[in-house]
């Protein structure tokens, strides 16, 4: 019995390396432990990789147009909404459109313009979002509008900066908003409650012009500024059709938003 459990051991291990040894040049290949991928851990770790970089693609432009956030990162855009990213994001995205319109030499004729938009640019919608899943839901353009009615949106905080900084080193200053004409009253009270005061142009969409998307009424807006002798400095906004289109601005400051895409 020895002697056959002897040999069954040396069978087995024979049988092992035969294939490896088979080439007198080629050693045994080593044990290996192998760990996990990456792609196949769980939880919060990954969820959070999974929404950093769904948010990337959101601000810079490279997702497919999109309604509400992805499920799994409503947590994820709550707490970075909520927190201090945002708002030092805001805070940089401020500092360097400070920094360029300090740097601009004005013509003398009155025509450096710099344009604003509105919602998530100066006033802040949050506590709209707070009560709606913070871009979880699919936008309801009759809730969104009963809030824009009760006029109490605050100031974001690096934007009534930089907005101050405009005015005083002599720009003209448009508001170009998607909000409808309907909301003017309201939204100019909104405007001046939050400390944004002087601008020279508040535009809004017309009731013809609420079935067009938002890059080409943007756009034909910014076209009449052009043809009007402007120079369009400077435009901050949140969404990229605030910003891209026709007669585009000499600089265009996006400010963070991955709560919700206007295409």
């Amino acid at each position: 019995m020895k002697i056959c459990g002897i040999f069954l051991v040396v069978s087995l291990f024979s049988t092992a390396f035969s294939d490896e040894t088979s080439d007198p040049y080629l050693l045994p290949k080593p044990s290996i432990l192998q760990y996990p991928s990456e792609h196949n851990k769980v939880g919060g770790e990954e969820v959070n990789l999974y929404c950093t970089s769904w948010r990337f693609a959101a601000e810079t432009n490279n997702l497919a147009p999109w309604s509400t956030i992805p499920a799994e990162c409503a947590d994820y855009v709550k707490d970075y909404v909520m927190g201090r990213s945002y708002s030092t994001d805001l805070e940089r995205v401020s500092e360097e459109a400070s920094i360029f319109a300090s740097s601009v030499e004005f013509s003398g004729d009155g025509k450096d313009i710099w344009v604003f938009d509105i919602d998530e640019t100066l006033l802040s919608n949050l506590p709209y979002y707070i009560d709606h899943g913070f871009g979880l839901e699919l936008f309801d353009h009759s809730e969104f509008d009963k809030w824009v009615e009760r006029g109490v949106a605050p100031a974001i905080a690096p934007s009534l900066k930089l907005y101050q900084r405009v005015v005083d080193l002599g720009y003209k200053i448009f508001l170009l908003t998607g909000r409808k004409e309907s909301h003017r009253l309201v939204t100019v009270e909104n405007l001046i409650n939050a400390g944004f005061q002087n601008w020279d142009k508040l535009i809004l969409r017309s009731p013809d012009e609420l079935h067009k998307m938002a890059t080409l009424y943007k756009s034909e807006k910014r076209d009449e500024m052009v043809k009007e002798g402007y120079r369009i400095r400077g435009n901050s906004g949140d969404q990229w059709s605030d910003l891209l289109g026709s007669s585009m601005s000499q600089r265009s400051f996006k400010l963070p938003n991955p709560m919700y895409y206007i295409p």
